[in-house]
């Protein structure tokens, strides 16, 4: 799935973009980032969505190599966390959607979870 493709489907805005051409393959969503990096496969095109809007979450999608951040509930990421991104060359969104919202619109798209799970669609 296109990035461009979780915005619209979000409604979400663009704080840090690295490529216009992301794709995203799988996504997850937390808001420890202990679980992420104990639980979670590292790997690219990976979107993470999260209502934690701190520095943490961008070190720790650095450290899984995750590709894109969604903060959740209208949180507005500051510029230290959007610089942080941008050194590490994460896209970073936000939506005003809550996290199980987020993770239900992505999964109904046919975007799968990082475990690789997926249901037929209904």
């Amino acid at each position: 799935m296109k990035l461009e493709t979780i915005v619209k489907l979000l409604e979400a805005t663009q704080h840090h973009i690295p490529s216009k051409n992301l794709e995203i393959h799988f996504g997850s969503a937390s808001d420890l980032m202990s679980d992420v990096l104990a639980y979670m496969p590292g790997g690219n095109n990976i979107v993470l969505i999260t209502g934690l809007l701190t520095q943490q979450v961008i070190r720790t999608a650095a450290l899984m190599d995750i590709t894109a951040v969604v903060f959740t509930r209208g949180k507005v990421p500051t510029e230290e966390i959007i610089n942080a991104a941008k050194r590490q060359k994460i896209a970073v969104l936000s939506t005003t959607l809550t996290k199980y919202a987020s993770c239900g619109k992505l999964y109904c798209a046919g975007l799968k979870s990082v475990d690789g799970y997926q249901t037929e669609r209904m």
